[in-house]
């Protein structure tokens, strides 16, 4: 007997819509797109200053050795795998069934993982170091001095 037109909660969706799109615009009208993509893993900063470039990916608990840090074409990329850290399941005893291990709530990542950052086209490829420390890893990729306008003299 009562319906409505969808009038008032079509205008409440477009209202919500056109908040979420404002709100990946900050007040200087430039995009912040990239950041909206969170809760990747592991969690990244990334710095730039004019000697350069730096990347920290908190990430505890890793063997640094199951971490692989590749630099081509200016795009940096951080892989590597977390191993589950669930209790495994205990040994059968005789005359009893195997127990497996219920969880009720899993938030730590485990498995595989890759970041990518694309870095600027000042960096130089043959200046980069890593580190890996209290569960950051710390990539830093060093900058090229900008070309400085000189004079030619004709002879």
């Amino acid at each position: 007997m009562y319906q409505r037109l969808f009038a008032r909660d079509l205008f409440n969706d477009l209202d919500r819509f056109q908040r979420e799109v404002s709100g990946l615009f900050d007040r200087n009208g430039t995009s912040a797109v990239r950041g909206a993509a969170r809760g990747g893993y592991p969690a990244l900063n990334v710095g730039l200053s004019p000697e350069a470039v730096e990347v920290y990916a908190f990430a505890p608990g890793l063997d640094p050795a199951s971490i692989t840090v590749d630099l081509d074409r200016g795009v940096l990329s951080l892989a590597g795998e977390r191993a589950s850290s669930l209790v495994a399941k205990e040994a059968p005893t005789e005359g009893a069934p195997a127990a497996k291990p219920f969880v009720h709530q899993n938030e730590r990542f485990s498995g595989r993982f890759r970041r990518v950052v694309s870095l600027p086209d000042d960096i130089d490829p043959d200046q980069v170091q890593a580190s890996y420390r209290d569960g950051v890893l710390r990539v830093s990729v060093k900058r090229r001095a900008p070309a400085q306008p000189r004079r030619i003299d004709i002879h």
